[in-house]
């Protein structure tokens, strides 16, 4: 009789065990299918939050405040300079945060999702001064999102992975990754040393970049704005150990120099010195953040310029925008072109609009193939383009040396040296344009 008491006992025991699990399992399965409704966790908006606590199983608390400026800054753990969008995404994500499912209204076993210790605590307060948690639990069984829930709220949710991943952040992702922080619409100076020469760019009264140093040159805009951007892109990366930073700074220290950039703002200062060894790996080290940082090849690349890479080979600055007159000499012959609002004018004489036009490209596009030291002789051909409501007026002229044709802007002693086909082209513009003859209405009836 005991024995089979016993086997009963156990019989009882395996069924309510069973039923247990497949409740379970039902439950998680019936969580993980879709729903038709995307049920609302939070409603607040994004300005409202004040403060974060991010609190990640077995890591250290992070303690994010804004401050009165309005950014938020770091004041618990690493307290490092924080990644402002990065910060900005949780309130993004918390203001409007809804659920992919809505898994139970009352949830009475927390365990079951996770949820009873969970993985990550996101505690937030408001400028009214509530203070509110989120909890993050365990991933639903299909792997479509995560079991969550509020501390003051029975329901129990599962929110899509980015979702997550917006809420879930490390201090290493809360970081400002940025090895230069200056603000490039505030930038006044810019200093480059490499290949053995410094280079110090400003800006003239028409707020374009200029080389002042070694000496005066017109600047190619879009090469160093691509250096702007290249140094405003510089980041660290987060995911590194603390044995891979050893390995960074040793490498480092032992790599001459590839380059060192300065950069002034309205803030200041700030500098960032580039180390690539002869696998081009390559190492910076800024005076914004502590420590060297792996970057990436392209950074030395567009820092490892010499002088000449940086120069407009360009000879005319007046680019898209349309002149209001073209002034030219081709040997004895001359003409002063004028544009009105519907027509080109030499004169009293209108003259072919398409064939003016032709030749305002050719002088748009004229570029140097080089730069020379000497060379430039007599010039054979002179042309004077003015532009911006005529605040603008540049004159170029250009000689020839054989078979060698060079060109120089007036006032300036850079010296370009050209293609000879570029001024046969010009020349040919030149010849071309003709009186202006209207097209005849209709052609002639035939008898």
């Amino acid at each position: 009789m005991r024995v089979r008491g016993l086997v009963l006992a156990l019989v009882v025991l395996a069924a309510l065990a069973g039923g247990i699990y497949w409740s379970v399992r039902a439950k998680k399965e019936q969580a993980a299918k879709p729903s038709p409704e995307t049920p609302e966790i939070l409603n607040i908006p994004a300005d409202q939050f004040t403060r974060f606590e991010l609190r990640r199983r077995d890591e250290e608390p992070v303690l994010l405040e804004k401050a009165s400026n309005g950014r938020w800054e770091m004041t618990s753990g690493p307290k490092w300079p924080v990644d402002q969008d990065t910060a900005e995404s949780i309130a993004r994500t918390l203001s409007s945060l809804t659920a992919s499912r809505l898994v139970e209204e009352k949830a009475e076993n927390l365990e079951e999702f996770g949820l009873a210790k969970p993985a990550v605590e996101l505690v937030f307060t408001t400028k009214d001064g509530k203070t509110r948690k989120l909890l993050i639990g365990d991933e639903s069984p299909a792997g479509s999102g995560s079991f969550v829930k509020l501390e003051d709220d029975a329901r129990v949710f599962i929110i899509a992975p980015y979702n997550k991943a917006s809420l879930d952040r490390t201090a290493r992702e809360l970081r400002d990754k940025r090895l230069l922080t200056f603000d490039p619409d505030k930038l006044s100076r810019l200093e480059l040393t490499a290949k053995g020469q410094t280079i110090e760019f400003g800006k003239n009264a028409r707020n374009e970049w200029q080389i002042i140093r070694p000496r005066p040159l017109r600047a190619d805009a879009s090469t160093v704005e691509d250096l702007i951007r290249r140094l405003q892109d510089a980041r660290m990366d987060i995911y590194t150990t603390e044995e891979d930073d050893k390995k960074a700074s040793a490498a480092f220290a032992r790599t001459p120099l590839t380059a060192l950039a300065r950069v002034t703002d309205a803030a200041g200062t700030q500098q960032l010195e580039v180390r690539c060894d002869k696998d081009r790996n390559c190492y910076g080290k800024s005076s914004v953040v502590e420590g060297v940082h792996k970057v990436e090849s392209y950074l030395a690349d567009s820092m490892d310029k010499r002088l000449d890479d940086f120069r407009n080979k360009r000879l005319f600055d007046f680019g898209f925008s349309e002149p209001s007159s073209v002034e030219i000499r081709d040997g004895e012959k001359r003409a002063v072109y004028r544009k009105e609002p519907d027509r080109w004018m030499q004169d009293s004489t209108q003259v072919d609009a398409s064939a003016v036009n032709t030749l305002v490209d050719r002088l748009r596009m004229l570029t140097a193939t080089r730069f020379a030291e000497s060379g430039f002789t007599t010039p054979v051909f002179e042309a004077t383009v003015t532009s911006d409501s005529g605040k603008r007026v540049e004159k170029v002229l250009i000689s020839r040396a054989g078979d060698r044709c060079y060109g120089r802007r007036e006032g300036e002693p850079s010296i370009y040296e050209l293609d000879p086909k570029s001024l046969e082209e010009l020349q040919k513009a030149f010849a071309d344009i003709r009186p202006y003859q209207p097209q005849q209405a209709g052609k002639e009836k035939k008898k």
